[in-house]
């Protein structure tokens, strides 16, 4: 139970690292300049995503239980990390829009920005994986948080200290690890 949590938080914060979303973070730091309500916007759309998408990852578990659906789950983790290396850029198009005030801005935008993302999917896989959707969901929220409130409150002093690109490749390879860990245990090379 606590593997899930753990896990779900390593790779998560580290994911979210550099990721579209910290970007977001920033950005509605720098245009509303109120840390609480940002973080309490980033922390209900975390949670409502990352719970329909731990449920779901666990559901399909369960439905698709067997070799196959274990292969898929080992190499979406490798096909994540390889994912990861990629940078994200934040649009001019993504950039929010503030008529609603900080939380209701940040709750709307981090909720649909989080569809899809990298972080979106990881939380299937990690529900698929440990079918465990709460501890999932608490762990990959709190990874969200780790990484996004020291951007909201610390913003782009931050971005210039954090060497983005080596996160990126340690987010990449806890992914790829996790993945052939579960191909070492499909194939019983290792215990589980």
């Amino acid at each position: 139970m606590f593997d899930a949590l753990f896990t779900s938080f390593a790779v998560v914060a580290l994911a979210e690292i550099g990721d579209k979303t910290m970007l977001l973070a920033i950005v509605l730091a720098a245009r509303f300049g109120k840390p609480v309500p940002i973080i309490m916007g980033i922390l209900i759309a975390t949670l409502a995503n990352h719970l329909i998408a731990a449920f779901l990852g666990a559901q399909a578990a369960n439905w698709f239980d067997g070799p196959i659906f274990q292969y898929a789950v080992a190499l979406g983790f490798i096909a994540m990390g390889l994912w990861t290396l990629i940078p994200d850029k934040f649009e001019d198009d993504d950039h929010p829009k503030h008529k609603f005030g900080p939380f209701l801005t940040t709750l709307i935008a981090f909720f649909l920005v989080e569809i899809g993302d990298k972080t979106q999917v990881a939380t299937i896989a990690l529900g698929a994986r440990f079918q465990a959707p709460v501890m999932v969901t608490l762990g990959t929220t709190l990874g969200m948080l780790a990484a996004n409130a020291p951007a909201v409150l610390l913003g782009e002093k931050l971005a210039e200290r954090l060497s983005l690109a080596y996160i990126r490749y340690a987010a990449a390879a806890l992914f790829v690890l996790l993945g052939v860990y579960m191909l070492l245990r499909i194939w019983g090379i290792v215990g589980g």
